[in-house]
């Protein structure tokens, strides 16, 4: 028996608020009366219950109202007071006296609030009534929130009037199928559902969480500046190019992979790749594209611009990509070896990479109205019977090419951003709505984080990296040998490290060792400039010659043991050899198989 069980006998519940001498300072649970001390004797046919038998549960406090809530805690600040001299009648009658005096309310009131706290030792018992109780649904209530959550809300997606049909068939028929009297009409379904509506539930139960979350989450953040404030947030992502292409001899193609990178907070495209691979290959053109001279670049194409057009040479501190396999595989996490945070959002949340989704759009829809007929495709494509825009193309991928390197400087130099959050001091220095123009300020300000990374480090950062292992017969790495001058006594003491290779030329791996490459050149000649899928294959056809000869060489053996005994079993022996004639025997022999050569190869007699 503790201080403030919960103990019955019967029908009469009580709580034990002190225990003291012998004694016991109790509560009727269910009678409103003030506390009192029994003997632990009288009370001893009680047995121990949980709260549960207060029948009325309570919520907590911090799911109540803010209106209840506060009167909840103004009552219990009123009590407060009283509650340290609960188990003195006298004080307690007289603080209770001076309350009711001070705050005009009356003693039966004040007493009711400590019956209800000391009964439930919950503040939330003293939170208006109507918080507390909620109303029981009746029969029909709880057929009709059966049949809503077992035929509306799933992704079958049935209309009110499909729930309700087959919630009477379920709940209101007879064993004949026949319809029962008192069934709820159509309309008191309706208000039922109306007044519990959760459109959260509603969207998740019928689309499903994914689409939720795309489509029909709340938007409540401050945007792209929530998490990009300054310049050096570069978001990454790929989108296949509404446009068929051809090679130089007029054959179809396909459709090209666009992959880019966009600072978050300007908006400055800083980076493309245009190619017909994906994955980790398109990343790192991508990223070698980011750190090259823009200039250059578009004088190779023919297209003029002045430097602050598009200025930027830096990878962004921060690159912020989805949850594809290329962004998070082990590859394209090497990039991290430079100082790049790589952050990977979760799945269908296009909206926290909105600068480079919206990029997407606006390039494509700068093209695609001057390239109708040429082979670029509508919203109808998939549909039956539309036009076969394969049939269209006629850009070659160069051609192409250059019609997006225009676009993006158009994207960077020329276009107004009409919503980006401009600063006092912003709009104080004459800046202008172009994203070259906020990249070009920003880069100048306190946050800004770009990197800077010469073309080989960068590469080499970007390449697939393996285990390696010194050998006396050289550094062994995807089975292939390899040599430096600089590393002999490691040839001998051994030991794995980590290896670069390039996969479409095998002739040179890099040693990575205190964040340098170190080259080792291939010493298996015969595999020279070969791709690592090309000397996979040489392999494969290699093993695959000396598996179907192994059965002729096993028979070869065999026949060679067999004639090998046969003339070994046919000699005969000559009697006792004479072991001390054996140079004699030697010499004797040497003349009779003497061959001149000079005189035609006779045999001396």
């Amino acid at each position: 028996m503790r201080n403030n069980d919960l103990r019955k006998c019967g029908d009469s519940l009580i709580r034990i608020l002190e225990i003291k001498d012998g004694q016991a300072f109790i509560i009727d649970c269910k009678n409103h009366t003030i506390p009192k001390w029994k003997s632990i004797d009288s009370i001893s046919g009680y047995f121990s219950c949980g709260a549960d038998e207060l029948n009325t549960p309570l919520p907590d406090i911090n799911d109540i109202d803010i209106q209840s809530r506060k009167i909840a805690y103004e009552r219990y600040t009123l009590i407060a007071g009283v509650l340290p001299f609960i188990t003195d009648k006298k004080q307690r009658c007289l603080i209770i006296s001076r309350l009711a005096e001070e705050k005009s309310i009356s003693k039966q009131t004040i007493n009711h609030y400590l019956w209800l706290y000391l009964v439930y030792q919950n503040v939330s018992a003293l939170a208006p009534i109507t918080t507390i109780i909620e109303k029981e649904l009746t029969a029909n209530e709880k057929n009709i929130r059966w049949a809503l959550n077992k035929y509306f809300y799933n992704q079958q997606r049935n209309t009110l009037n499909t729930a309700y049909t087959l919630m009477l068939k379920e709940k209101y028929c007879n064993a004949n199928g026949e319809l029962t009297d008192n069934y709820p009409s159509f309309y008191q379904f309706r208000y039922f559902y109306r007044k519990h509506k959760d459109m959260r539930n509603y969207f998740i139960s019928r689309d499903g969480i994914k689409s939720y979350q795309r489509d029909n989450r709340p938007l409540l953040g401050d945007g792209i500046q929530e998490f990009a404030p300054a310049v050096g947030v570069g978001m990454l992502d790929a989108t296949i190019c509404d446009i068929y292409l051809v090679n130089d001899s007029g054959g179809i193609v396909g459709r090209p992979i666009l992959t880019a990178c966009v600072d978050a907070y300007s908006g400055l495209c800083c980076g493309y790749s245009l190619s017909w691979e994906g994955g980790v290959y398109s990343l790192r053109n991508l990223m070698i594209n980011v750190i090259s001279d823009k200039m250059e670049l578009c004088r190779k194409y023919g297209i003029e611009m002045i430097p602050e057009q598009w200025n930027c040479n830096t990878l962004p501190g921060t690159l912020v990509t989805d949850m594809g396999k290329e962004y998070v595989s082990d590859t394209f996490g090497q990039i991290t070896d430079l100082g790049v945070t790589v952050v990977n959002l979760p799945p269908y949340r296009p909206e926290l990479k909105g600068a480079v989704e919206k990029f997407f759009d606006v390039i494509q829809g700068l093209f695609k109205p001057y390239l109708k007929g040429k082979g670029v495709i509508e919203p109808d494509y998939q549909e039956r019977g539309a036009h076969d825009y394969r049939k269209d193309a006629c850009l070659t991928m160069a051609d192409f090419e250059r019609i997006i390197l225009r676009c993006i400087v158009f994207y960077n130099s020329q276009r107004i951003i009409d919503n980006f959050p401009f600063s006092e001091k912003m709009l104080t220095d004459g800046v202008k709505p172009y994203a070259s123009e906020i990249w070009n300020y920003g880069k100048n300000q306190t946050g800004a984080n770009l990197i800077a990374v010469d073309y080989d480090t960068l590469v080499y950062s970007l390449l697939p990296r393996t285990t390696g292992k010194f050998t006396r017969k050289g550094l062994i790495a995807n089975g292939l040998r390899y040599k430096s001058e600089q590393y002999n006594e490691r040839y001998l003491t051994g030991g794995s490290v980590s290896v670069s290779y390039n996969p479409d030329n095998v002739s040179m791996v890099w040693l990575i060792e205190n964040g340098k490459y170190s080259p080792f050149t291939l010493i298996e000649s015969r595999f020279s400039d070969m791709g690592i899928s090309d000397v996979d294959t040489m392999k494969t056809q290699q093993k695959a010659a000396v598996k179907a000869s192994e059965r002729d060489n096993l028979q070869a053996k065999i026949s060679l043991a067999d004639y090998i005994i046969t003339v070994a079993d046919t000699a005969i022996s000559k009697g006792t050899a004479d072991t001390k004639s054996i140079r004699i025997n030697r010499k004797r022999e040497q003349t009779k198989t003497h061959i001149n050569y000079l005189e035609g190869g006779v045999v001396n007699d």
